[in-house]
């Protein structure tokens, strides 16, 4: 019954997008999203890409109008894929299918890769400014609060987690800059078209802490310690110890970020997935980072 009602709103969507009075030549699904439904759509020599937001996801902070607002923005900047379509009623958007090469994650952590990379994000973190705001910290105690709601057993180790994350906020202060942010950089995120390495997905984005955007990306690419040395030295040029702490203390922070989207997701999402496992791998990370000698002389760092 499942697949006919996902179906039956696809075939009403594909309906609805301007322009398209006649039914594609083909729709397939597209893999590797756990959030929404994915869909390849060929209109004779053109190629789109259908996203239909999850059920809830509004409640991972995810705001469809603003999402639409950045994608058109990174698009703007040559950085995103070309919005065709927005339906906000179905919470759903198409855009220009991007031709290009997938970037794996060990692709993406060689510093050849990872400096053009950089170079997209510098791009819109200098680039206009972001309708809405994201702050990690305020991000845990929303999840943490609706995951509870909802029933959500959480592992004894996650108050050992807030702790720290309590004290890396107080660490880091009021004086962060807020800039572009996208939030979300993952591999399977990057699509390099030859000449630009584009970001896809802008569902988190928007004015935030750049350093959460490099340790979101030296999280989800598994960097080591030299790694994020050659990450920051990418972005700025040279490795200041103050920036390193900050991005080591913004890595722990995206694990822990993902370990309690996952935790919420258990709570909220009919997706297919084992959101509970997902959780509990990111929480070990975090674990295992937080047991580091390194994370109070990070936080005396960025302080200094």
């Amino acid at each position: 019954m499942a697949d006919e009602n996902t179906n039956e709103l696809l075939q009403t969507i594909l309906a609805e997008v301007p322009g398209w009075d006649a039914p594609p030549d083909e729709v397939g699904p597209l893999e590797g999203g756990i959030t929404n439904l994915n869909y390849l759509v060929r209109r004779g020599e053109n190629r789109f890409v259908l996203r239909v937001g999850g059920m809830n996801t509004d409640l991972l902070g995810i705001e469809r109008n603003r999402e639409y607002a950045i994608s058109r923005i990174a698009a703007d900047l040559g950085i995103g894929a070309e919005v065709y379509a927005f339906l906000p009623d179905h919470g759903a958007m198409v855009t220009h299918f991007v031709e290009g090469d997938a970037i794996s994650a060990e692709r993406a952590a060689q510093p050849d890769v990872m400096s053009r990379i950089m170079s997209t994000v510098r791009r819109y973190h200098g680039g206009r400014a972001f309708p809405g705001s994201f702050s990690v910290f305020g991000v845990l105690r929303a999840y943490e609060s609706l995951a509870l709601e909802r029933g959500v057993v959480f592992p004894p180790s996650t108050a050992t987690a807030l702790e720290h994350a309590r004290s890396i906020e107080l660490a880091l202060g009021s004086a962060t800059e807020l800039v572009p942010c996208h939030n979300d950089l993952l591999a399977a995120n990057f699509i390099d078209d030859g000449d630009t390495i584009r970001l896809l997905d802008w569902e988190y984005a928007g004015m935030g802490d750049r350093f959460f955007d490099l340790g979101n990306f030296a999280a989800n690419q598994a960097l080591d310690s030299a790694g994020c040395q050659a990450l920051v030295e990418a972005y700025f040029g040279r490795a200041d110890t103050r920036h390193l702490a900050h991005l080591h203390l913004m890595r722990t922070m995206s694990n822990l970020r993902e370990a309690f989207w996952g935790f919420l997701q258990s709570g909220i999402s009919s997706l297919d997935f084992d959101f509970l496992q997902y959780a509990r791998t990111h929480l070990e990370r975090v674990m295992d980072e937080i047991t580091s000698a390194r994370m109070a002389e990070w936080q005396a760092e960025v302080q200094a």
